[in-house]
């Protein structure tokens, strides 16, 4: 055992040192990371510095330059306009001579004023008092090419325009480069004027911009034709900028070259100012780099206490919902969005009203917000109210709210806890339900004790007045005429009658103490005969027509002759009473109907068994949802004066029988109660 720790020890020393030396490596390594990102950023911003300053004077190089463009463009307008105005209306050639020599005293860029005709014949000529004559009288001939081409393009322009410059020799070694201006005149002819480009330079061209840097005309190509300026100084660094000068017959381009030494003064204050700042800045990052141990060690206990928090609103079943002073929500929990089945997004739109509300409550629940973020309370117990989840189911829910204050002490909303009640009201629903199937329960038991002991107590006075009416009978006689015959039948009816509420009472008394009732084959229209002359009774009182309507070639239903007659007569009293109202006045009509069945409540059977269908149809008023819930729930009653067990008990008879008591709306309205009973 200790030859294996002297093995492992060395390994985990080993292990040890090299998670040491690797923390340490990382470590100097990003500072030497940091070290170079410094001197990257010093250099990077020296040599932007530079560039801008370049930058700069080229810049201001171009501006000049296009100044002087400008500058030239208007001396050459200028003299343009100068020249022609030498032949104004009036003016004669003998005074056209002095005109001419006072604009060469006024413009040192001209060397000659000349008159031509139009066919380029010299009648004038002037010469600049500035300078020895450069131009020989001999070459100004109308041959000269320069002049035809610069008089040609006035002549197709009809405006002044110039020829390329050429090279005119002087004697005694160099010479100068002219160009020449032909100025159309109106009268016919021409008036030439030659420019120096080198004097065009001196007159036209500010002194500021021949001051430290050369300025010089060029040809397209770059051929240079005349420069002025100072000469580059050794050690410095070449800004070049040149434009064209676009004249009419010609092109020149004007070429500005300035020397400006290197930049010194200001990229070494940059750097000192960036090393001063970069040392600031590694001394910021050493105070960083403790402060953000101390960030990391707080985040890790906050991220521990945020999931400690997160478990357990995820573990808990009561929704969470926290509000702005606005109303907006701001957080939701799983157990919230579960419940009204909207994803944390759709809860947090910026919506003014939440999709849980219900349409018909969200104003009512807009104004309770409103009471809310004007600071009104709610109750401490807190208050029940009914949300809609996202498949438009309803529910109860009881809801807590209090206010939400931040550390500063200040409210920023409201934060609301919510308990789904939906399933406690369920089971309060069931228990009230339970304790009325109980009441009713009892209810009925005393009904079948009272049914009991009415049986018991009118089965002798039914019996007695049975009596009667046979003695009465038989004291008429069987050939009874005239009023006597009407008396005897009247006496026969009340003995029936006596009869029938006999089997009446023994059937309801069989029915209460669950006896098996012997059935028997009657047909249809017996059992429609039996209950026609009380249902009549009634119909007459209210002003309903009464409509049979029987099937040909009916079989007989198998059933209890009494309870069914029961059956229908109750269905038909319950029609007739749906149409006592003011607005069924003309239009009360029951149909009693007798068909053949293939089903049972809507349900086909394959027994084998035929059927007879009832039918039992009115024109009132129908029957509502609330009330067909709750239809043949015992002792419900929509009647003041009615036990609520009429529809019950029929149907109890039509099950027993093994058929079935369903109810449809009647067209155009109304209602119709149909019900099933074997046939043979």
């Amino acid at each position: 055992m200790s030859d294996a720790l002297l093995t492992v020890a060395p390994q985990r020393w080993a292990l040890l040192a090299y998670a040491r030396l690797r923390s340490l490596w990382q470590r100097w390594f990003l500072w030497l990371l940091l070290a170079v990102l410094v001197s990257v950023l010093l250099v990077t911003v020296v040599w932007l510095a530079g560039r801008h300053e370049v930058e700069q004077v080229q810049a201001a190089l171009d501006r000049d330059t296009a100044d002087a463009v400008s500058d030239l463009r208007s001396g050459f307008q200028r003299n343009a306009q100068s020249l022609r105005a030498t032949q104004a209306p009036g003016a004669d050639a003998a005074k056209w001579s002095e005109v001419a020599s006072a604009l060469l005293r006024e413009h040192r860029e001209w060397l000659r004023l000349e008159w031509r005709d139009s066919a380029l014949r010299p009648l004038q000529a002037v010469n600049t008092p500035y300078r020895m004559r450069v131009l020989d009288e001999d070459t100004r001939g109308p041959d000269q090419s320069d002049v035809s081409l610069a008089c040609a393009a006035a002549r197709k322009l009809g405006a002044s325009a110039y020829s390329p410059s050429h090279y005119v020799p002087i004697a005694g070694g160099g010479g100068i480069e002219v160009m020449e201006l032909c100025v159309p005149i109106d009268a016919g002819g021409y008036l030439v004027a030659s420019y120096s480009l080198r004097d065009a330079l001196i007159e036209l061209v500010g002194p500021t911009l021949t001051r430290g840097q050369e300025v010089a005309f060029t040809e397209a190509d770059g051929t240079r034709l005349v420069a002025l300026g100072s000469s580059r100084r050794t050690g410095t660094r070449v800004f070049t900028s040149q434009q064209l000068i676009d004249l009419p017959g010609t092109s020149l381009m004007l070429r500005v070259d300035g020397w400006r030494a290197a930049p010194d003064l200001f990229p070494n204050m940059l750097t000192a100012l960036v090393t001063a700042i970069s040392i600031a800045l590694v001394s910021v990052l050493v105070l960083l780099a403790r402060d953000t141990r101390r960030r990391l060690r707080a985040e890790r206990d906050l991220a521990d206490a945020l999931a400690f928090r997160k478990a357990m609103e995820d573990s808990v079943i009561t929704g969470l919902r926290a509000r702005d002073l606005q109303g907006r929500i701001t957080y939701v929990n799983p157990a919230f969005c579960e419940m009204v089945g909207f994803s944390p997004e759709e809860l947090m739109a910026d919506n003014a009203e939440a999709p849980y509300w219900p349409t018909e409550l969200a104003h009512e629940y807009q104004q309770r917000q409103a009471r809310r973020l004007a600071g009104g309370m709610p109750p401490r117990e807190g208050f029940e109210s009914v949300f809609m989840r996202k498949d438009g189911t309803r529910f109860p829910v009881l809801i807590f709210e209090a206010p939400l204050i931040n550390a500063h002490k200040v409210q920023t909303g409201w934060m609301s806890a919510f308990i789904d009640v939906s399933e406690q009201r369920r089971i309060e629903e069931l228990s009230r339900a339970s304790q009325e199937r109980l009441q009713a329960s009892a209810r009925l038991a005393t009904v079948g004790e009272m049914a009991s002991l009415l049986s018991h107590e009118l089965t002798q006075p039914l019996a007695a007045i049975a009596s009667y009416a046979s003695g009465s009978l038989n004291l008429l006689g069987p050939d009874a005429k005239g009023d006597q015959g009407e008396v005897a039948m009247a006496v026969k009816r009340i003995a029936e009658q006596a009869d029938r509420a006999g089997q009446v009472i023994r059937s309801v008394h069989d029915f209460v103490r669950r006896r098996d009732r012997t059935r028997e084959a009657v047909a249809p229209q017996a059992l429609i005969d039996a209950v026609l002359p009380l249902v009549r009774l009634q119909a007459r009182k209210l002003g309903v027509i009464i409509e049979v309507v029987l099937e040909d070639r009916l079989p007989a239903a198998m059933c209890d002759r009494t309870l069914v007659e029961q059956v229908l007569l109750n269905l038909a009293r319950n029609a007739m009473q749906a149409m006592d109202s003011p607005d069924n006045v003309g239009s009360r009509v029951l149909r009693l109907r007798v068909a053949r069945a293939t089903a049972v409540g809507g349900a086909v059977q394959e027994d084998g068994r035929r059927w007879l269908e009832f039918s039992v149809a009115d024109l009132g008023s129908g029957i509502g949802q609330d009330v067909a819930e709750r239809l043949f729930t015992p002792f419900f009653t929509t009647r003041a004066d009615g036990m609520g067990l009429g529809l019950s008990l029929c149907r109890t008879v039509v099950e027993q029988h093994g058929g079935a008591l369903v109810y449809e709306p009647n067209k155009p309205r109304g209602t119709v109660f149909r019900f099933t009973l074997p046939s043979t």
